[in-house]
C-alpha cells in the first residue's frame, strides 16, 4: 500500500515516542509532515486534536484519511504501508523477539530510563530545581535490570532483534538517547559491552541524526 499523500506525524520534536514515528519513517525514506502538538501547553492541547487522539497523548498519525494512534501501531503501519528495507523480521523467533524487546521498553524501561533518571536528572538546569538523588538512586538498579534483560535478549547479534535493524531498535534509541545523555546512564552502558556496541553502531545511522530532538 503506498500513496502519495505525505503522512501527518502529530506531536513535538522532544517526544521519544513520536521520535519513534519520525525514526520509522526517516529509515523508509517517507516525506511527512510534522504538526506541533503540546500536551503539556496550558489547558493541554487543542480540543480539536480530541477528534484524533481521544486521550490526549502523542503521538498520532493520518495518511491519506486514515488516522492512528499509539507509536507500535502506528510504526507497524509504516513498514507495511511503504516501500524500502523491511523493519519486521520475517522469521517468527526473530519477530517474536523484537515483539518482546518493545514490551519490554515500554512496560520496564522507558519509566526508569527518561523520567526517573533523565528528567530528574536534567529538568532543573533551566528552572533551578534540584534533582531528587533518591529518586535516581532508586530508578537505577531497575535501569541495569533493564539494559541486563536486553542485552541478553539481544545475544550476540549486532541489532536487538537480529541481523538487520527493526523496529526494536527504533523504539530503544529515543529513551536509550536521553538516558545516555547522563552520566548515570553512561556509566551503566559502559558496564554492559552488547548495549554500549549497540549503541555506538545505530547512533551513527542517519535517521538518528535526522531526528535528534531540538
Amino acid at each position: 500500500m503506498t500513496s502519495s499523500e505525505r503522512p501527518k506525524v502529530y506531536g513535538t520534536t522532544h517526544s521519544t515516542y513520536v521520535r519513534t514515528v519520525r525514526l520509522t519513517l526517516a529509515e523508509k525514506a517517507v516525506p511527512y509532515e510534522l504538526v506541533e502538538v503540546d500536551v503539556f501547553a496550558p489547558g493541554g492541547p487543542p480540543a480539536s486534536y480530541l477528534k484524533i487522539h481521544p486521550f490526549a497523548r502523542i503521538p498520532a498519525f493520518e495518511h491519506a484519511g486514515f488516522r492512528m494512534y499509539e507509536a507500535v501501531p502506528i510504526a507497524r503501519y509504516i513498514d507495511e504501508a511503504f516501500g524500502g528495507p523491511m523493519l519486521q523480521p520475517s522469521d517468527t523467533r526473530e519477530r517474536a523477539r523484537m515483539n518482546q524487546i518493545i514490551a519490554v521498553l515500554d512496560s520496564y524501561a522507558y519509566r526508569t530510563l527518561v523520567w526517573d533518571i533523565y528528567v530528574e536528572r536534567s529538568a532543573g538546569k533551566s528552572s533551578g530545581k534540584v534533582p531528587d538523588e533518591e529518586r535516581i538512586a532508586r530508578a537505577l538498579p531497575r535501569a541495569r535490570t533493564c539494559l541486563n534483560a536486553i542485552a541478553e535478549l539481544k545475544g550476540d547479534k549486532p541489532w536487538l532483534a537480529g541481523q538487520t535493524a527493526s523496529l526494536a531498535d527504533l523504539h530503544a534509541v529515543p529513551m536509550f538517547d536521553y538516558f545516555l545523555r547522563t552520566a548515570e546512564g553512561r556509566d551503566l552502558a559502559t558496564r554492559i559491552p552488547a548495549i554500549l556496541g549497540w549503541w555506538n553502531r545505530i547512533a551513527q545511522r542517519p535517521s538518528v541524526s535526522a531526528t535528534k530532538p531540538d
